[in-house]
């Protein structure tokens, strides 16, 4: 049982140019396609590589000159059996019977402030996801220099994409509005302020001129890993998986419900991954480590406890499901002391306790059966996770 815890798109313009005419439409064509092309790709910068057989001491999370492309002798093991696991732990979102949930939103038996809630909870994950796939991507992917944690994070970034596909079906059995539900990113003030958060950190890593290599871009790339492992996946996430589950033990919505918990038992994975790569940063680069550095953290925990609590206020503006805003204050609190032990930072907020219990057998990966009655959520194919 796991221990509880717990786009960036392209340049739109640069795009049209390239996909004005093809090359053969027009004599010379070939040339301007290859000036703008330079234009819009840098240059991958070179690399020492050792033409040597790879030893596992020439291995490092960051700042590698070993071939990435050998996964083979393995350094990081506990990398490995994650990206396994989570292979194991492989589902679809078309699997799920949406059928209650259907009839459920047509009846009259869902309250405005339930309705409320599950539309900006589609709201907000609709693009969360896209974003965490795009920062892996177009970001992280390129900084870390390890084969067996690149393994993950491509895993990772499918299941990103297959959780992107989730809302999307909920959305689309439901009949909403996409357009609403897509667009509350810009429109709606509590998920813009979050997404707000988040850009910063992403353009860093996407940025193409950004390379590793110096103490201050090690720094940076070691806060953007934080932001989006401890604070997104593992914060920013949590006020809408205790809504939609609440709903789910209660019999509401349990097709969303059941998807969402497979969804938290996603993303507890890629959190412990996330962590398990901050803290072997911090091994092997301790000089990044600084009392400054940890304090610039914490007041970064601080502000995603402030912006996390501001979406609980507004999907929850009254009390609903035997939760209010107030409860999130003090759960929020109890998950950003989580994560800082997690990474050796000092707790923010101390005392703070944790209201939903529960949430713990919701990421429990050995479950017979699920809150919702709906079917077996031991859904692993290929072998059996363990998390002792």
């Amino acid at each position: 049982m796991l221990t509880f815890d717990e786009e960036i798109k392209p340049n739109a313009s640069a795009l049209g140019m390239m996909r004005t005419s093809t090359i053969d439409d027009v004599p010379g064509m070939q040339l301007q396609q290859a000036r703008v092309t330079a234009s819009i790709i840098p240059p991958t910068p070179e690399k020492t590589v050792s033409t040597g057989r790879i030893r596992v001491e020439d291995k490092r999370i960051i700042n590698c000159n070993a071939d990435v492309n050998q996964l083979v002798p393995f350094k990081y093991k506990w990398a490995w059996e994650k990206y396994l696991s989570a292979c194991a732990n492989h589902w679809m979102p078309q699997e799920v019977n949406m059928t209650a949930d259907i009839a459920l939103w047509k009846s009259d038996k869902l309250s405005d402030d339930e309705r409320r809630l599950i539309k900006r909870n589609l709201g907000f994950f609709t693009t969360a996801d896209s974003l965490a796939a795009n920062n892996i991507v177009l970001g992280t992917y390129r900084h870390i220099s390890n084969p067996e944690c690149r393994q993950f994070l491509l895993r990772q970034a499918f299941e990103e994409a297959i959780h992107t596909h989730a809302y999307q079906y909920i959305v689309e059995s439901l009949g909403l509005d996409d357009g609403e539900i897509f667009n509350m990113y810009h429109e709606v003030d509590s998920i813009r302020a979050k997404d707000e958060f988040l850009l910063p950190f992403i353009d860093v890593l996407t940025n193409p001129a950004f390379k590793t290599g110096t103490p201050q871009a090690d720094q940076a790339l070691l806060r953007s890993l934080i932001v989006f492992a401890c604070i997104m996946e593992g914060l920013f996430f949590y006020v809408g998986f205790v809504q939609i589950l609440a709903l789910g033990r209660q019999n509401k919505m349990t097709g969303a419900a059941e998807q969402y918990q497979y969804i938290l038992r996603d993303e507890s994975m890629h959190l412990n991954f996330g962590v398990d790569v901050i803290n072997q940063i911090k091994m092997e680069n301790p000089h990044l480590w600084t009392s400054e550095f940890r304090e610039e953290i914490r007041v970064l925990f601080q502000k995603g406890v402030e912006l996390e609590y501001a979406y609980a206020e507004d999907t929850m503006p009254r009390g609903v499901l035997g939760l209010n805003a107030t409860m999130f204050k003090e759960y929020l609190r109890f998950i950003a002391n989580r994560r800082c032990q997690q990474i050796g930072v000092d707790i923010l907020y101390p005392g703070a306790t944790n209201p939903f219990p529960w949430m713990a057998e919701m990421i429990d990966l050995k479950k017979e059966k699920n809150f919702f009655e709906t079917r077996v959520t031991e859904y692993q194919t290929g072998g059996a996770l363990s998390w002792d």
